[in-house]
């Protein structure tokens, strides 16, 4: 395993040390901002240093940088020493990281209970009802729409999974089948325990033999045989809600990945049901070992 230091592509200017765009992007998906980030690599590049200091080394303006500072204080990054004039000191990385994944979570658990509060509230049922009302006038061909990146499509499956009634009917490719377990089995699981008929159409191999037997404890599974490549990626729920992938998986990254979905009880009952189902009677049973 690489050490901490490697992920550094570090560049002179005279004595100072910056930190690579590569780590600055990182720091950048846990939330810091530019300033942030900026100041905090510069403050470990330059040790104990004055805001005057690292607003030069950082380019980030001096007016901005006393209160950029007192927010890594916040997030436990940085220790303030107080005096004339007042000194910063960075706290190790590996302490740091820690103290951040402590701060997200302390902040998630808050947003949590305010969320559960929320949802129990008077204010939920206004919410609701605004949207009942909404929908009430809303053409059914509106309840659509392109599905751009895979966590966006993830995150549709979820919300159908959870609210199925009837039944769940999935046709899915190796990478699907795996994603889905691992992203919603629970999901499928539960539906399964309130009734809901959930059936799965993937390719087997070496690689989801496992998954596919673990899967078929409360679902039925069947196999789609490898030479058949015409079947692509879609989910049905309850007869009126589905999703049906745009692009490959494989000749995509997972952000451009394209899917589309619609509430009608047209194209998910009258037609892609039928489809389902069909090709469903053609395949083979998949027993649990």
């Amino acid at each position: 395993m690489k050490k901490y230091l490697s992920v550094w592509d570090a560049k002179n200017i005279g004595e100072k040390m910056v930190a690579s765009e590569e780590v600055l992007d990182q720091l950048k998906t846990l939330g810091l901002n530019s300033y942030q980030r900026k100041l905090w690599t510069a403050l470990l590049s330059n040790g104990t240093s004055t805001a005057g200091d690292l607003s030069d080394i950082s380019d980030v303006p001096r007016s901005r940088t006393y209160d950029v500072l007192e927010s890594l204080e916040d997030l436990g990054l940085v220790k303030i020493q107080t005096g004339k004039p007042m000194k910063y000191t960075p706290v190790d990385p590996e302490e740091a990281l820690e103290r951040l994944k402590k701060n997200h979570k302390e902040k998630y658990e808050e947003m949590k209970n305010k969320i559960d509060r929320l949802k129990d509230s008077k204010t939920y049922d206004e919410l609701d009802n605004l949207y009942k009302e909404g929908m009430e006038s809303t053409n059914p061909g509106e309840i659509s729409g392109a599905l751009k990146g895979r966590y966006q499509l993830l995150q549709q499956l979820e919300t159908m999974f959870r609210n199925s009634k009837d039944r769940i009917h999935l046709m899915t490719s190796k990478e699907g089948l795996k994603e889905i377990y691992n992203n919603h089995i629970n999901h499928l699981r539960d539906a399964h325990d309130r009734g809901v008929d959930v059936k799965i159409a993937a390719p087997s191999s070496d690689e989801t033999n496992e998954i596919m037997n673990k899967i078929s404890e409360f679902a039925d599974v069947r196999h789609i045989p490898e030479s058949d490549d015409a079947i692509g990626r879609f989910s049905i729920v309850d007869g009126k809600e589905f999703t049906f992938a745009l692009t490959h998986e494989e000749e995509v990254d997972p952000t451009q990945d394209i899917s589309f979905w619609s509430q009608s009880n047209h194209a998910a009952g009258d037609f892609l049901e039928p489809i389902f189902q069909n090709y469903w009677k053609k395949l083979e049973k998949r027993n649990s070992n």
